[in-house]
């Protein structure tokens, strides 16, 4: 390594003063032992060596196998103790584990140079509906490649696909179809392939592909033209507040300073001699509140759960469709509602609560959210007890209309009133739009 040194300066002259350019800084060690520790790498050779082992041997370490591990194990036991005791029998126990390791080890070597893609028609579907997708696996290469086994993990479970061997610029498609038969979010892939010795000693895995989720969204039902609870509205629902400015026309109040003058009615001014200025009923806009239970102990099988997210979810997506506010909380947390696809995303993520937040713990959570809304339908089993629900329904403000759904497979449609608030009991999702209707 070349290194520049700073040019010397030239001394003074006789009669000349020796200014600063001219003073040469005596040698001290220091300079030096920069110049060196610049000049040494980075760590000590050792280190280097060994990182660089560390990163050549791990490869090799992840291709063995549990059963491997052990072969390597009895092969240099047996070694140790053959040569120890000089019993010929271990020595050729060591090197027969040894020879059926070297024939595992032809099985993983080679080249593996796969184009693998995963594709997947839809990433959001309904229960009961087709979920399917493919894998295409392509050789790129000029160069013919060893059969190997791919798997594809979906959810808790796996599918092992055989690719056979493929020649240069070949390719092969499987096909697979994903059941749907309950509400899920379902992880699909990676995509990995794997070649090994029969035995079981050595096997090499390689990721080709990243993972996908797909949501399996409750079903649901239409509630168009279905339902007052709506408020069906363009002006808003009225309340007993009185505002300065809204469209509801309440009564004539005296002019105080600081009111807008163009609510100044002039007729009656004029009439009794003293401004008189308009005063309105406050309205606001409508905005439905859905609270789903989520506790577990609050149903007496999970089908009444389903049964609840999906008369919560169909609720939730007439509001979106119609524009009105909304805001759908379960036991543990709020759902998006921005859109219905991220609203039903939510609700396939929702999983049984085995702890203590209960209907009551949802309309508690719901009155400090939205003091003001106007319409709540809490959605409940059939276990909790008509005075828990009323316990729960009383939780919001005595201005918002609140409705109570209990769902219960299998039991006929019914209405009836807890105090001022009506309940509907539920048997099947698809009584849900005549039982809004009932409201």
């Amino acid at each position: 390594m070349t290194t520049t040194l700073p040019p010397r300066t030239a001394p003074a002259k006789a009669g000349q003063g020796a200014g600063p350019s001219a003073t040469l800084a005596p040698f001290t060690a220091k300079p030096l032992r920069q110049l060196v520790t610049q000049a040494e790498p980075e760590g000590k050779w050792w280190r280097r060596f060994g990182r660089r082992l560390v990163r050549l041997i791990r490869p090799l370490l992840g291709v063995v196998r549990p059963l491997g591990w052990g072969a390597i194990g009895a092969a240099v036991g047996s070694l140790l103790i053959g040569w120890a005791l000089g019993w010929a029998e271990f020595v050729l126990i060591a090197l027969g584990l040894a020879a059926a390791l070297v024939v595992a080890a032809g099985f993983v070597v080679g080249r593996t140079g796969y184009s693998v893609a995963l594709n997947m028609a839809r990433l959001r579907v309904q229960v009961g509906d087709s979920a399917f997708g493919s894998i295409i696996v392509s050789n790129p290469s000029r160069r013919a490649l060893l059969p190997s086994t791919t798997t594809l993990p979906v959810g808790q479970g796996a599918a092992s696909f055989h690719i056979p061997r493929l020649g240069p610029k070949a390719a092969t498609e499987e096909l697979f179809q994903i059941p749907t038969h309950q509400r899920a979010v379902i992880k699909v892939g990676p995509v990995t392939s794997w070649r090994g010795d029969p035995v079981g000693l050595l096997r090499r895995t390689v990721e080709w592909t990243g993972q996908y989720e797909l949501f399996v969204h409750p079903n649901t039902v239409s509630l168009d033209g279905s339902s007052k609870g709506f408020l069906r509205d363009l002006e808003g629902k009225p309340t007993d507040d009185l505002s300065s400015s809204d469209v509801a026309f309440h009564a004539l109040r005296e002019y105080v300073p600081g009111d807008d003058r163009r609510h100044i009615h002039w007729k009656t001014s004029a009439r009794i001699g003293k401004f008189m200025v308009r005063q309105f009923e406050e309205t606001r806009r409508s905005h439905l509140v859905v609270g789903i239970s989520t506790n577990e102990h609050d149903y007496a099988h999970p089908a009444e759960m389903e049964l609840a997210i999906s008369a919560g979810a169909s609720l939730a997506l007439q509001a979106i469709k119609e524009e009105k506010d909304l805001t759908v909380l379960t036991s543990l947390g709020n759902l998006h509602t921005e859109t219905g696809a991220l609203l039903l995303d939510d609700c396939s993520r929702i999983e049984p609560d085995p702890g203590f937040y209960t209907l009551t713990s949802v309309a508690t959570q719901a009155a400090a959210q939205v003091p003001d809304a106007s319409v709540a339908v809490l959605i409940v089993g059939s276990v909790p007890t008509a005075a828990q629900l009323r316990a729960a329904m009383i939780r919001l403000p005595v201005d918002v209309v609140v409705v109570g759904l209990r769902c219960a497979i299998g039991a006929p449609l019914a209405r009836h009133t807890l105090g001022d608030s009506p309940v509907i009991e539920l048997g099947q999702l698809e009584d849900l739009p005549k039982g809004m209707r009932a409201i």
